[in-house]
């Protein structure tokens, strides 16, 4: 009896494993709402409206996990731009392994383009992984890595987007393409096009104007910019460098 109460014992420890907590974000992670609730959350990958048209696995919750010095760096560039009337809104943040596994399998699937015409309307779907749009490892997945915008205060989330809705062109002028309700920044939310780098020639004085708020806010906070996203910002110190984390986001 004592074998059999040792052996459960020990899978007991095992299934709680100091990576992850027994309920929500692994240790050392928390929600990004119980640090920063005012910043909005947008999480198009527990949705439909993202580039691979479906919700992306191990989003099964539409929250943003972040590694705790992160989610206290985003506190403090969401102080920075409510001084200048700006709201922070997050479209990703945490990104569990399985979600960019399941990205690359799309990538390598030719005959699931759906999106094209809103996402990559310029580019054949077999260069996204080749040009680095796609990779088989994501700085998300380490926890302190987040894609986010500006809104003006008070503008909210963008219109809910339903299957069958219009696909539009994401480098078009803000008021043709989606309806996101951040500030102009030249582009769309995963805008797979050489416009989406943040020093890009190809905007206009206001969208970089808008990009260099944001650009500020974070790079005081401690983030560095991914030079072909304007959305994307990693912590300069990230806890966890060197550790790709799969636990779903649930709720």
């Amino acid at each position: 009896m004592r074998s059999v109460a040792l052996v459960a014992a020990i899978l007991v420890v095992t299934a709680c494993s100091p990576t992850q907590t027994a309920d929500g974000p692994p240790e050392g992670f928390v929600r990004l709402s119980d640090v920063a609730p005012d910043v909005l959350q947008e999480m198009r990958y527990h949705g439909e409206h993202n580039f691979l048209g479906r919700p992306v696995a191990g989003y099964d919750a539409a929250e943003c996990w972040l590694s705790a010095p992160a989610a206290e760096a985003v506190a403090k560039a969401q102080a920075q731009v409510a001084a200048q009337g700006y709201t922070l809104k997050v479209y990703d943040c945490y990104r569990p392994q399985r979600a960019v596994d399941d990205f690359v399998t799309w990538a390598q699937d030719p005959d699931d383009d759906v999106t094209r015409e809103e996402f990559y309307p310029r580019l054949e779907k077999d260069v996204l992984f080749p040009e680095g749009y796609i990779l088989e490892k994501s700085g998300h997945s380490r926890g302190s890595t987040v894609d986010l915008t500006i809104v003006p205060e008070g503008a909210g989330i963008s219109p809910e987007w339903s299957v069958g809705d219009p696909l539009v062109d994401c480098a078009l002028p803000a008021g043709q393409r989606f309806a996101d309700t951040s500030v102009d920044m030249g582009t769309g939310f995963d805008c797979f096009d050489p416009k989406s780098a943040t020093e890009t020639t190809q905007i206009t004085k206001e969208e970089k104007a808008n990009r260099r708020i944001l650009v500020e806010a974070m790079t005081a906070a401690g983030f560095t910019n991914l030079p072909e996203e304007w959305w994307h910002y990693t912590l300069n110190d990230e806890p966890y460098p060197d550790t790709y984390f799969d636990e779903p986001i649930t709720p």
